[in-house]
C-alpha cells in the first residue's frame, strides 16, 4: 500500500489542466494545487523545519488550505490542526501552543496577536491566498526549530471535542490515516475505474481542521474524485449542489436535515437522492422519521469522534434494507473491526442488550484498549447502537439529573416545534435549571409558553419543565452544525 505522502504527492502530480476542486462556482485545477502546495513544502524547507517536525495550521476551508494540507503531507512534516472559527486572541493563544517551528494560515489570519506569537516563539511562517503562498514579512527563518523534537512519525493532530472528557489533541500518524481513513477508498477508486468526469463531485462541508474534515478531504482528494468545497454549510448552497450534480448519496449534517424539512423543499427537488448519510452529531429520531416520510429517502447515520480517528458505527444499506424503521433512530452497528458496549456508570459492570449506560470503544485505528465515553448509549440485541445523550451533559437540578436530550425529543413531538436546544442555566436555590431555546416552524403560529409547558408535562417529569424559554429564529450552530450550546446559554444569561 503507497504511504500517505506518496499519495499526496501522486495527486499533486494529477494533469495540471484536470479540476480539482469547486469553489464560490469556480474551478481550480490541480495544477494551482499542486503551485501553492509545493510552494509550501518549499518555503518551509528554506526556513529550516525538518522533515516531521510540528507546523502549526490554520486552515479555512478555502483550496489553497488545501493544497497546503496535501503540500506538507507530502512533505513528510506534522501537522497540528489550529480551529480557525474562533477570534484572534484565540488563534494566536492555540498556536502558541503547539510547540511549533511555523505557521501556516490564510493571509487574513496573520493578525497582530498571531504576529505576536511568531515573533516571541521565532515562528516561521507562510501565507496562503488562492493565488499562492508566501512568507510573512519577517519570518521567513524558524529559530523555534532547534527546539522542536520531530515526532517519531508525520502525523497530524487535531483537536477533540471532549467525547472521552475534556478536550485535548490527539495525534495520528500518516500511518494510521492512510490504512484507516484513506486507504481502502483510494484502493477502491483505484480498481473499479468509476471515478472519472463525469463522477459527481463530493460536497465538503465541515471544517478542514477536524476530525470531519479530514475524512471529508483526504479520501475524497486522494482517490481523484473532484469536490465542492464550501466555506460553511447552508441550505441554498447544499440545494444548488444537488440541483446541478445529481447526487445519489449526498452528505448532509444532521442539523440540515431539519433545515430541509423546515424549507418545505419539494419531494421532487431530490429525487435523484435514493439515501442520505450523516454523523458528527446526534439526530433526533424524530426529525429523521419526519423526513423519511415526507421524501422516502432512507437516512443512515453514523457514530464517531475524533479519539476514535473517526466513526466506529455505521448503519449501512444492506441494514437498512434488511430491518428498514424498525431501527429508526440507530447508529448502526460497528464496523472496520470496532467493539462497542454499555457499561454501568457506577460498577463499571457490562450491561445486557437493551439497557442504558455509558458507552465504551475499541477503535483498532488508535488501539486495542477501551476507551470510555461521556456518551449515554443502549446496544440492543441485534447489536445496533442508539445514542441517548452526554453524561456529562446533564443538568443538576436540586439534586435530580436531567438530560437536555429527554426534553428536547418531547419538545420535538410538539407539530409547531422544528428545532430546539436545552441547556443547564445556573440559579441560586437550586444549582442549575434547564432553559429552552425555541424554532417555530415556517408559516407556523409561535405556540404560547403555557401550551409548551402543557405538552411537555405530559412526556417527562416536572423537574424536567424548563424555567426560562425563548423563541429563536434559529438555533444557534457551531461551524460544525453542532448546536452551540454555549451561545444558547448566553441568550438567557443575556436576557436575565
Amino acid at each position: 500500500m503507497s504511504t500517505l505522502d506518496q499519495l499526496s504527492r501522486t495527486a499533486l502530480d494529477r494533469a495540471p489542466e484536470s479540476q480539482a476542486i469547486e469553489y464560490e462556482q469556480r474551478w481550480f485545477s490541480w495544477g494551482e494545487l499542486r503551485h501553492i502546495g509545493d510552494d509550501v513544502t518549499r518555503l518551509l524547507a528554506a526556513a529550516g523545519v525538518a522533515e516531521r517536525q510540528a507546523v502549526a495550521f490554520v486552515p479555512r476551508n478555502r483550496p489553497s488550505a488545501c493544497a497546503a494540507e496535501l503540500g506538507m503531507i507530502a512533505g513528510r512534516f506534522s501537522i497540528s490542526m489550529v480551529y480557525a472559527f474562533q477570534a484572534a486572541a484565540g488563534i494566536a493563544r492555540d498556536v502558541g501552543k503547539v510547540g511549533a517551528a511555523a505557521v501556516v494560515a490564510g493571509e487574513a489570519d496573520f493578525t497582530p496577536e498571531l504576529l505576536a506569537v511568531i515573533a516571541e516563539q521565532g515562528l516561521a511562517a507562510i501565507a496562503l491566498s488562492e493565488n499562492g503562498a508566501w512568507v510573512v514579512e519577517g519570518a521567513a527563518r524558524s529559530t523555534a526549530a532547534a527546539g522542536v523534537v520531530p515526532s517519531v512519525e508525520p502525523q497530524i493532530a487535531v483537536h477533540t471535542s471532549g467525547t472521552t472528557g475534556a478536550p485535548k489533541n490527539v495525534g495520528f500518524t500518516y500511518d494510521t490515516i492512510a490504512q484507516y481513513m484513506v486507504g481502502q477508498n483510494v484502493a477502491s477508486a483505484a480498481t473499479s475505474g468509476s471515478v472519472d468526469a463525469t463522477t459527481p463531485p463530493v460536497l465538503l462541508t465541515f471544517p478542514l481542521g477536524n476530525i470531519s474534515g479530514i475524512y471529508g478531504l483526504l479520501p475524497t482528494l486522494l482517490a481523484g474524485k473532484r469536490a465542492v468545497l464550501l466555506d460553511r454549510f447552508t441550505l441554498d448552497a447544499w440545494r444548488d449542489f444537488v440541483r446541478r450534480y445529481q447526487p445519489p448519496m449526498p452528505i448532509l449534517p444532521p442539523a440540515a436535515i431539519t433545515m430541509v424539512l423546515d424549507a418545505d423543499i419539494p419531494p421532487e427537488e431530490l429525487s435523484c437522492i435514493t439515501m442520505i448519510m450523516t454523523g458528527a452529531a446526534p439526530l433526533d429520531p424524530t426529525v429523521q422519521q419526519r423526513f423519511q416520510d415526507r421524501y422516502n429517502v432512507p437516512i443512515l447515520l453514523s457514530y464517531g469522534a475524533t479519539e476514535f480517528g473517526g466513526p466506529v458505527t455505521l448503519m449501512t444499506p444492506d441494514d437498512y434494507k434488511e430491518f428498514g424503521v424498525a431501527k429508526i433512530g440507530t447508529v448502526g452497528r460497528p464496523f472496520a473491526g470496532a467493539q462497542l458496549r454499555a457499561i454501568n456508570a457506577e460498577t463499571g459492570d457490562v450491561l445486557p442488550a437493551g439497557e442504558e449506560g455509558l458507552l465504551e470503544v475499541v477503535a483498532p485505528r488508535i488501539g486495542d484498549h477501551w476507551i470510555r465515553t461521556t456518551d449515554i448509549g443502549m446496544i440492543d440485541a441485534d447489536g445496533f447502537v442508539f445514542l441517548r445523550g452526554r453524561a456529562d451533559g446533564a443538568i443538576v437540578r436540586g439534586g435530580f439529573k436531567l438530560l437536555p436530550e429527554t426534553i428536547e425529543r418531547a419538545l420535538l413531538l410538539h407539530p409547531a416545534v422544528v428545532s430546539v436546544a436545552v441547556v443547564g442555566v445556573a440559579d441560586k436555590r437550586l444549582g442549575q435549571v434547564p432553559a429552552a431555546a425555541i424554532q417555530i416552524k415556517s408559516g407556523m403560529a409561535e405556540p404560547g409558553i403555557a401550551e409548551l409547558d402543557t405538552h411537555l408535562r405530559e412526556h417527562v417529569y416536572a423537574t424536567h419543565i424548563p424555567t426560562m424559554w425563548k423563541f429563536v429564529d434559529a438555533i444557534p450552530k457551531n461551524n460544525s452544525l453542532k448546536t452551540d450550546a454555549a451561545a444558547v446559554r448566553a441568550l438567557f444569561e443575556d436576557a436575565a
